[in-house]
């Protein structure tokens, strides 16, 4: 908190000095179509590459005018305008951008904030873009997560996003190539219990970044507390869908080379233990489809606690839109009752959650 007090009063303090602020305190930042006007006060005390710039005899400190070739116009808008109010935007969608911007400008706070919220939208897709731009930006809590994505996912390096940065970042690939093939240091010499009451607590804890790390490192995502909940059930409870999606993709350890049968294909994830009793799909060093025994039995989004709840139920109980949604789509059993003979339909309509009782309704 006394942090934060900082922050502002300095924000207020460098702010206020721009009252007495006489001709030539503003520069026009150039990026792109984008013109933006900025006090020369501001942009120093943010950034001590601006800082740099305006103390030294060069082209832009003497002309009012900065080129900006590398940011691009709405980056350096959000940018500019975290320098004034020391708000990070919510954009998902720039963060990556903006990480970058953040970085060569020395914005370190501004850095921290859209290196979680790359972490959040980790996914297939993005997975080896984000894990570039962990290594290109030495960003450690994303490369860690990164990391441990992909090798919870290894279909990641087959995607159109990794030849992509094959082809325009190869130094960086190698690097993170070399950290997929050594697993977490703070998991892979744990006891296997104790990677699985790790992972149930990093669940209960919306800890993304260390669930991930402890899948990739072969944590069961079927043990069970002492109230007889799996990480599934904690996760659903806190409505955490990425959390969700990495212990439905990443799924009982059945090895490096399982395949499940894709949710676009019609098919939920889990399909193979339900279909085929406890086998699973995979593949052999021909790439031809075979199957196994399943090693650690769970039923995936209908495996239940004591109570015998799944965690739809506490998805529903919770209001956890998004999570019940996910939860339909990868094969939940909205029929499945707890020991009270309830419903997760039951539990939304009980705690009045209409939007969760439209869709457990119409479904």
């Amino acid at each position: 908190m006394a942090a934060v007090k900082e922050v502002q009063l300095t924000a207020a303090v460098n702010l206020g000095a721009l009252l007495d602020a006489g001709e030539g305190a503003v520069v026009i930042l150039v990026a792109g179509e984008t013109r933006l006007a900025a006090h020369r006060t501001v942009l120093a005390a943010r950034s001590p590459v601006f800082q740099a710039m305006f103390q030294h005899d060069t082209l832009e400190a003497s002309s009012g005018h900065v080129t900006i070739t590398d940011v691009e116009g709405p980056v350096m808008r959000e940018l500019l305008a975290y320098m004034y109010t020391l708000q990070a935007p919510e954009l998902p969608g720039m963060a990556p951008l903006l990480l970058a911007a953040a970085d060569k400008y020395g914005l370190s706070a501004l850095k921290a904030v859209c290196e979680q919220q790359v972490v959040a939208q980790l996914c297939v897709e993005n997975a080896a873009a984000s894990a570039v731009l962990a290594v290109r930006h030495s960003c450690p809590k994303l490369t860690a997560a990164a990391v441990a994505f992909i090798k919870a996912n290894l279909h990641v390096m087959g995607t159109k996003g990794w030849a992509d940065m094959m082809r325009n970042h190869l130094e960086h690939v190698i690097e993170v190539s070399r950290m997929l093939s050594d697993p977490p240091p703070s998991t892979r010499t744990l006891p296997a219990e104790e990677r699985s009451r790790r992972l149930i607590q990093a669940a209960k804890w919306e800890e993304v970044e260390e669930l991930r790390a402890l899948l990739a490192a072969g944590a069961n995502v079927a043990a069970k507390d002492l109230e007889g909940r799996t990480p599934l059930h904690w996760a659903a409870e806190r409505g955490h869908v990425e959390m969700l999606r990495s212990l439905v993709e990443g799924g009982p350890d059945v090895g490096t080379r399982t395949v499940r049968r894709n949710v676009r294909q019609g098919h939920t994830l889990w399909g193979p233990r339900h279909v085929m009793g406890h086998e699973v799909f995979t593949l052999d060093d021909f790439g031809n489809y075979v199957t196994g025994q399943l090693p650690q039995f769970s039923d995936g989004p209908n495996t239940r606690d004591r109570y015998m709840r799944t965690p739809l139920h506490y998805a529903a109980e919770n209001g956890r839109t998004e999570a019940v949604a996910f939860l339909l789509e990868v094969g939940a059993n909205k029929g499945a009752t707890d020991n009270y003979g309830r419903t997760a339909l039951d539990l939304a309509r009980q705690n009045r959650h209409q939007q969760l009782i439209d869709i457990l309704s119409r479904r």
